[in-house]
């Protein structure tokens, strides 16, 4: 018999929880929340976030292709739209440092920051809904939670506006029918024979490139 998606899904949050700590607890947040994050080392994050989320959107869209004939289509469906909200919503962030879509496009994204969705990306092509729902249900709650004090520290010591800050909010108050959606195309993953190994480690190494990222954008301008 398959195990529970739930009882996955909560064994495999007990050995990443060191990993969310850092990422949680990590200087970047504290640097930005003194105001000692450059404003112009701030293009640096939306510039390494728009290739992030262009690469995203690009994979879920393989993802769906390649399952579009189970009942997770659904669910990567909801991916798809989230990541284009948060697109749209980048480039109001993007444009009150200045940087209009051919500057986001010109950007070089750095290594360290870019393994994350170089990690999607090989997951679209060679993993399952099951392992990208486990990845994303374990990932998205510390990066919504990073997410929430970069709006109010971006509000509170740079100026921004609840609009130009819109696309952390967008993470920050994610969808509370989330987790259940995503547990079910976890458990049917499972009934239908992928490995639980396979899942687990989906969801390690996705929150493993997510404290690369901080680190990375540290290291560029924290």
């Amino acid at each position: 018999m398959a195990p529970s998606a739930t009882q996955l899904v909560q064994e495999r949050k007990d050995p990443i929880r060191p990993l969310d700590e850092q990422i949680l607890n990590h200087p970047y947040l504290a640097a930005l929340e003194d105001g000692r994050v450059r404003r112009e080392d701030l293009k640096i994050f939306a510039g390494q976030q728009y290739h992030i989320i262009t690469s995203d959107l690009a994979s879920f869209g393989r993802l769906l292709a390649r399952h579009s004939s189970l009942a997770s289509r659904n669910f990567i469906i909801s991916l798809i739209q989230g990541e284009a909200a948060a697109l749209d919503a980048l480039l109001k962030f993007a444009g009150a440092l200045g940087l209009g879509p051919a500057d986001l496009e010109e950007f070089d994204p750095i290594p360290g920051g870019h393994a994350y969705t170089a990690f999607v990306a090989w997951l679209s092509f060679h993993g399952t809904d099951a392992e990208v729902a486990a990845a994303f249900l374990v990932n998205l709650p510390a990066w919504g939670a990073n997410c929430g004090r970069m709006s109010r520290a971006l509000r509170e010591r740079y100026g921004l506006t609840p609009d130009q800050v819109a696309f952390f909010d967008l993470f920050a108050r994610p969808d509370p029918a989330f987790e259940a959606s995503a547990l079910e195309v976890i458990q049917a993953g499972l009934d239908r024979g992928v490995s639980p190994p396979r899942i687990s480690r989906a969801a390690r190494l996705l929150q493993a490139y997510e404290l690369m990222y901080w680190d990375a954008m540290y290291r560029a301008g924290g």
